[in-house]
């Protein structure tokens, strides 16, 4: 099962079966929410004590990521008061956005097919939530 917490403009979810480091899962999900608007310069994310908690990981791993991330200047942490975005602008490649898409896709439909779903059936739940999410 996987891991989320919602915090302003993101979701984190943590794939566990993915094969990807949950530290790199949360770096990741971070650039992207930078790079697609969701999160921007001076967003406070969680600390990383309450992230461990919500999404039931080692609190080494979100500060892993959040170290990373402040190496790179795409988050400044601010003693006592936060982690927060910078103003580093984060851009994907062409492509790239579908590339992460496709990845994702695939790596759920092989496991929705393991348990003896098809992809017509999995294309009709997904028509009928898009349903029900509008409504």
């Amino acid at each position: 099962m996987a891991a989320e917490r919602h915090t302003d403009g993101i979701d984190f979810v943590l794939d566990p079966t993915g094969g990807v480091p949950f530290y790199r899962q949360i770096i990741m999900q971070v650039e992207m929410a930078i790079a697609d608007g969701r999160l921007r310069t001076g967003t406070q994310l969680p600390t990383v004590r309450g992230l461990a908690v919500e999404l039931q990981i080692n609190p080494n791993t979100v500060a892993r990521a959040y170290n990373e991330l402040e190496i790179r200047g795409i988050v400044n942490t601010q003693q006592g008061t936060g982690t927060f975005i910078s103003d580093k602008k984060i851009t994907l490649a062409p492509g790239e956005r579908e590339e992460i898409l496709s990845g994702l896709v695939r790596s759920f439909v092989a496991n929705a097919s393991s348990y003896g779903f098809t992809v017509d059936e999995i294309r009709d739940y997904l028509a009928n939530l898009k349903e029900d999410m509008q409504s």
